[in-house]
């Protein structure tokens, strides 16, 4: 894409290894971790290079390759015991101090609409605020970890909510891509996506953010569970009906 600025391109290649840099700190500088994201990254930028996302009229959609193999990658994280055992593991604090990268994201998003790379309805200024989720994830991650006066509950409420906003411009995007399945912005189409580093959003930014969302979620969920359950175990417990 000749006219998009350099600027732009470098500053999205640098927000994407900071996500990459974030989510490696909460793995705990796990080194199987870093070298599965930087070899999916290799692969991604040298298929897109290749001009492989470039041709648009294929079934099924070549972007399709862009987000198949990281949704494949959460299911079976979610669906087995050691996938399940390594989302525990996650830093819960860094996973939210993750979300910061959706603002620059945004901005990146804007400069692509001004130069006529993605549609409106994909950026702030149309249907998209997912910067709001960036914008309060510090907050989020100062009231809950740090002053500690954020309740779990909360929080999860808050993970619910940035979650709708992400599926919401994923959605979005994926209909306004120059596919055989588009159904929106027809005048401008989400062209970036098909070409290096601006593919690296749905295939590496986005899975992070939706993972640690997914990650957060299960283990705040899954806590509140546990308390319901050892209350109730209490409760039973004093029952003198239930006392043998």
């Amino acid at each position: 894409m000749e006219h998009v600025p350099a600027a732009l391109a470098i500053g999205f290649g640098l927000i994407t290894l900071l996500s990459v840099a974030i989510f490696y700190r909460a793995a705990h500088y796990s080194g199987r971790t870093l070298a599965v994201l930087l070899a999916w990254l290799g692969l991604q930028a040298g298929v897109a290079l290749s001009g492989f996302y470039t041709v648009t009229n294929t079934l099924p959609p070549r972007p399709l390759a862009l987000v198949a193999p990281p949704v494949l990658l959460m299911a079976l994280l979610w669906g087995t015991a050691r996938g399940q055992q390594y989302l525990n593991g996650l830093h819960l604090p860094t996973l939210t101090l993750l979300h910061v990268v959706r603002i620059p994201v945004e901005l990146v998003l804007y400069g692509l609409y001004v130069h006529h790379a993605v549609p409106e309805l994909m950026t702030f200024a149309g249907r998209n605020w997912d910067v709001l989720s960036g914008l309060s994830a510090p907050v989020v991650y100062y009231l809950a970890f740090k002053r500690k006066t954020l309740s779990s509950g909360w929080l999860l409420t808050w993970n619910f909510i940035a979650l709708g906003l992400l599926v919401n411009i994923v959605a979005t995007a994926m209909l306004a891509a120059p596919t055989l399945f588009q159904k929106l912005a027809f005048e401008q189409p989400n062209v970036a996506i098909l070409y290096f580093p601006f593919n690296l959003l749905p295939a590496v930014v986005v899975p992070l953010v939706l993972l640690a969302h997914l990650a957060a979620i299960r283990r705040l969920w899954g806590a509140r569970r546990g308390v319901a359950e050892a209350a109730q175990r209490r409760s039973n417990f004093s029952r003198p009906d239930l006392v043998r």
